[in-house]
C-alpha cells in the first residue's frame, strides 16, 4: 500500500487526513525504519507494508468506535506505537498512554513523540498488572493489538477500563479464541457488544475488532500476577 492508496483507503473509513497528519505519518515511517536498523522494533520494515500493516490496520479501530468522543486511552503492549501512537496523531485531543514492558520500544516512542511535538501523551515502561495498581478503571478506551490471547488480554485490560468505557482489542481471525474468552470477559465486568470482521485491503488477511463494553466493576482480585494469569486462565 503506497501513500496514495493509504489516503484513499482511509477516506473510505470516513477519515480525511490533513497534510500535517500525513507529514507526521511520513516522519513516523521513516524514523521507524531508521531506528529499526539498530534496535529491533518490528519485523515489518518496508514503507508500503508499514502503511498497510501498521498505520492502516491501527486506524481500522474507527470501524468500532467514534474516537472524537474519547477523552483518554491506554494502549497495552503498544510496541512501536500501534495503534496508540497512530490514534494520537489522527485524534490529537485524546490523552494517550502508551505502555510496554520493552524499554527500548518506549524510548523509541518518546523520541518519536518529541520529533512530532505531541502533547498529552504518557509513556510507561512496565506491565499492565503493575500499572493498574494506581490507575484502576481510569480509561475511557483500552486498546491492544496482537499482544496475547483474548482471555489473558481481558484480565490485563478490563481492570483499567472505566465503567461504561470500552476495551477494544484488534485481533486476527481466531474465532475459537474469542469463544474461549466469553466467560472470562463476563467475570471481569465486560460484555462483547460487537465483533467487526473484515479483510485488510490488498493483502486480504482477516481481522477481527472486538468491541467490549465495561458494564460492571471488575472484582478487586483481578488482575492476578502474570504467571497466574498465564498458568491458570480464567474460565
Amino acid at each position: 500500500m503506497n501513500k496514495e492508496e493509504f489516503v484513499s483507503e482511509v477516506s473510505k473509513l470516513g477519515l480525511n487526513l490533513t497534510p500535517e497528519q500525513l507529514n507526521m505519518l511520513d516522519t513516523y515511517a521513516k524514523f521507524l525504519i531508521e531506528y529499526n536498523s539498530h534496535t529491533n522494533l518490528t519485523a515489518i520494515t518496508e514503507e508500503n507494508q508499514i502503511y498497510l500493516k501498521h498505520f492502516y490496520d491501527s486506524i481500522t479501530i474507527i470501524k468500532a468506535i467514534d474516537l472524537t468522543k474519547i477523552d483518554n486511552l491506554i494502549d497495552i503492549g503498544t510496541g512501536a506505537g500501534f495503534p496508540g501512537m497512530v490514534i494520537k496523531i489522527l485524534f490529537p485531543t485524546i490523552k494517550v498512554t502508551l505502555l510496554d514492558s520493552n524499554n527500548k520500544k518506549i524510548n523509541f516512542l518518546q523520541e518519536l513523540g518529541n520529533k512530532l511535538n505531541l502533547a498529552d501523551i504518557n509513556y510507561y515502561h512496565g506491565r499492565a498488572e503493575e500499572f493498574v495498581q494506581n490507575n484502576r478503571e481510569k480509561f475511557s478506551l483500552v486498546t491492544a493489538r496482537a499482544v496475547s490471547n483474548l482471555t489473558t488480554l481481558s484480565e490485563l485490560c478490563l481492570p483499567l477500563t472505566k465503567l461504561n468505557g470500552y476495551f477494544i482489542p484488534l485481533k486476527g481471525s481466531n474465532e475459537e479464541e474469542i469463544n474461549d474468552s466469553l466467560n472470562a470477559i463476563k467475570k471481569l465486568g465486560g460484555s462483547i457488544e460487537n465483533i467487526i470482521k473484515f479483510t485488510l485491503p490488498y493483502e486480504e488477511s482477516t481481522r477481527n475488532i472486538i468491541k467490549i463494553k465495561k458494564i460492571n466493576t471488575t472484582p478487586k482480585e483481578y488482575p492476578r500476577r502474570y504467571d497466574k494469569i498465564v498458568k491458570y486462565p480464567l474460565k
